[in-house]
């Protein structure tokens, strides 16, 4: 594609890299609570948590996307997605909305001559904006807590058990040329976790779901946070990066550690709203 960067070639498969998986360990025993002590408290905690992602995604983005003038893209696409977030944190959806889709056309005209190809930074606001408002969104619900907890077993489980089945079972590869170190045994061991996950969060956190319906949105979830795992390797590969970050040691970037995160919030949001408006009933 003209006016892209050259695409890097697939490397090799890796061993199973105990050291690494000590290291991700700590990472998570560090971050795991400041997580689950936002999600808890909600309302403000939950809004600083959510603002404080967004900027550091933004930053990563604008890494990634714009080496010449990283702070100046990170810091435009950071400022509209924190706008929309608020708007959503203060129920002014039309607003936040809005705010995403000025904000990616105005991205795209702020950042000319700062990024290769202004939609680079356009799609920077879509990209952040819209899973930080889903997630903003489900927390705010009388039922938020569960259904916030609920997404995050979902995205975790399916994470952690794919590494950690698709390293020690390996077999044949699920997507060679984007994501070489990544299994089918991983892939399938990761929607059985989510699923088993999202019944066991369902039936303890008391959930008006069925099990079927929750092992489906286990599924559905896990299915999101494998393609958006996906999706953030394609991203880097298009602009010749390893990591989006080194914010996280043992992960990379919060790119890196969240973008099935991304994914997983706008379906399980999505889930959520069928419910809410009474589609699904």
């Amino acid at each position: 594609m003209e006016g892209s960067r050259p695409m890097t070639s697939p490397s090799p498969a890796k061993r199973f890299n105990w050291g690494n998986l000590k290291t991700r360990v700590v990472s998570a025993t560090v971050l795991v609570p400041m997580v689950v002590a936002a999600v808890l408290l909600g309302k403000l905690w939950f809004l600083a948590l959510a603002l404080v992602c967004t900027a550091l995604l933004a930053r990563e983005w604008g890494k990634i996307s714009a080496p010449k003038a990283p702070n100046a893209v990170g810091g435009v696409v950071g400022l509209f997605c924190a706008v929309a977030v608020v708007a959503a944190f203060l129920h002014l959806f039309f607003i936040a909305w809005s705010v995403v889709l000025a904000g990616a056309f105005l991205a795209g005209l702020i950042a000319r001559g700062a990024v290769e190809r202004r939609a680079d930074a356009a799609y920077g606001v879509v990209y952040i904006a819209p899973a930080v408002i889903a997630l903003v969104w489900v927390r705010s619900l009388p039922d938020g807590l569960g259904w916030t907890l609920l997404l995050f077993v979902v995205t975790w489980f399916a994470d952690i058990f794919a590494y950690v089945a698709g390293s020690l079972l390996k077999g044949p590869k699920l997507w060679p040329q984007i994501s070489p170190n990544k299994t089918w045994s991983g892939f399938i061991g990761g929607l059985v976790a989510a699923t088993i996950g999202a019944v066991l969060v369902a039936h303890f956190a008391h959930l008006k779901l069925v099990w079927p319906a929750a092992a489906l949105v286990g599924l559905l979830g896990g299915l999101a946070t494998m393609a958006g795992d996906l999706w953030e390797s394609m991203l880097k590969r298009r602009f010749g990066v390893k990591d989006s970050g080194d914010i996280i040691p043992g992960h990379g970037g919060l790119l890196d550690r969240v973008d099935g995160l991304m994914f997983a919030a706008i379906v399980v949001a999505a889930v959520r709203l069928i419910d809410h408006v009474g589609w699904a009933h």
